[in-house]
């Protein structure tokens, strides 16, 4: 059996019968047979049963954002934005995809040549429990609109957001079998990727599933895009809006309780505005409101699990005995962790080195923007980085200096449909988002022709 334990009140809130070997391979032969069909569909077709899909989702959006909040503990209003944020995908996706795979005529020295960009099959996603709706919505609004299917491995504690996601297909008209969610543990992943009717896979999770599953997919000659960790550093210049940073960075590390791959992790304060960013900082720390998930004012939930929670506690213990010291918050309470700051950091600290995947930001100091990108580089991670400044003109020069996948400037690191998400040395490789999402499941066909 899989559970869905509510990390706020510690109830067992959902029980589901996991599939058998012989329930799995028949799933995946079912999507098999169904890809025959929906690949030749017309994108006005897919189009209008993703159009259903987004008014789903708006139509259900309280229901489903308190099953998140209680299976993950995400504050609802936070849950609300997320199936809010999937709606967006899904009509993105909706119009712009025939667009994205046109054909693509080029002049070469045959009589007409072209690309085409035609689905691969069954693409398998392997998703987590962070942001249980919009993980799997980036994959399968685009996947599906350019004729793949897909079959969804979620997290094991947000089944019932996934029996959702499932059902929000199926009420949309999708034709059975486009999409399946397949209620299974991790050690079942390996032979669905050897399956032959699977052929590509995506995972977003932790640097050790992601090596797993990208090292199965290598040895079958599949696909694969992963969507690992982050470190991010949220620097600080001292032309920069104080207030407005500050702000923008609360809401960088806090937001979803911390546990998210693109959050601030890293604060990085040039030294002559340090100390007043740092008090009006904590000083609003302080006052985030934690509690009952589906309180409506909750900012700070619970971590989704108490060992989440724990481990958390320990990167900040182990920090803490290297010299670190905690200027607000540092307690847990079962599945709950305090908002967290952290000073007196050095870079071979845990909570510098390692991704804090919870409410704690440690800060350091810098004297010029070279000294913060040396900083900021050294990570394995290279997901994303937010610099505050108010010339903006100067800090485009050292765009190319940062070793990421985004540079977001006066800005927290977002994903949007409309940009290519994605990161690079342990961040993961391959892109999600935008035109660049859409095409990393397709077969790019050369077409040469001569008369």
């Amino acid at each position: 059996m899989i559970h869905s334990i509510n990390p706020y009140t510690g109830e067992k809130i959902y029980s589901f019968e996991e599939l058998t070997i012989g329930q799995i391979n028949e799933k995946l032969e079912n999507a098999g047979n169904a890809f025959i069909e929906w690949k030749i569909t017309s994108f006005n077709y897919r189009k209008k049963l993703m159009m259903n899909a987004a008014q789903i989702l708006k139509k259900y959006k309280r229901d489903f954002a308190e099953t998140v909040s209680e299976e993950m503990g995400k504050p609802v209003q936070q849950s609300v934005a997320e199936i809010e944020k999937c709606a967006w995908v899904c009509e993105y996706y909706a119009e712009n995809a025939e667009k994205f795979l046109e054909k693509e005529m080029r002049n070469t020295d045959a009589d007409e040549s072209y690309v085409l960009h035609e689905p691969l099959g069954l693409v398998l996603a392997v998703m987590p429990w962070n942001f249980p709706f919009w993980q799997v919505f980036r994959f399968a609004a685009p996947a599906l609109m350019a004729g793949n299917v897909g079959v969804l491995k979620h997290a094991s504690n947000v089944m019932k957001s996934a029996q959702n996601i499932e059902k929000t297909f199926e009420m949309a008209g999708f034709p059975e079998h486009v999409f399946q969610n397949l209620i299974i543990k991790s050690d079942k992943v390996e032979n669905i990727i050897k399956n032959p009717v699977v052929k590509a896979v995506t995972l977003t999770g932790s640097e050790l599933a992601g090596s797993a599953v990208a090292s199965v997919a290598a040895k079958e000659i599949k696909k694969s895009v992963l969507e690992l960790g982050g470190n991010n550093a949220f620097i600080v210049l001292n032309d920069a809006d104080i207030e407005k940073a500050v702000e923008v960075g609360i809401s960088a590390r806090y937001q979803n309780t911390g546990q998210s791959c693109i959050a601030a992790k890293r604060l990085l304060l040039q030294q002559n505005i340090a100390e007043e960013f740092l008090s009006q900082y904590v000083n609003k720390v302080k006052y985030l409101k934690s509690g009952d998930p589906l309180d409506e004012d909750t900012y700070i939930g619970v971590l989704a699990r108490e060992d989440l929670a724990k481990d958390l506690e320990k990167q900040v213990a182990d920090s803490v005995d290297m010299g670190a010291k905690i200027i607000v918050g540092g307690n847990r309470r079962g599945a709950y962790y305090e908002p967290t700051v952290i000073t007196n950091v050095t870079q071979d600290m845990p909570v510098f080195k390692e991704e804090t995947f919870g409410p704690v930001i440690c800060v350091l100091t810098f004297d010029t923007i070279e000294e913060a990108i040396k900083i900021s580089n050294d990570s394995k991670f290279g997901l994303g980085v937010t610099i505050f400044t108010g010339n903006i003109d100067i800090i485009k020069n050292h765009i190319g200096s940062f070793n990421e996948g985004a540079v977001f400037i006066n800005e927290l690191v977002k994903s949007d449909p409309r940009l290519p998400f994605g990161g690079v040395k342990s961040s993961g490789f391959g892109r999600e988002l935008s035109h660049q999402g859409i095409k990393e499941f397709v077969n790019i066909k050369t077409v040469y022709i001569n008369k």
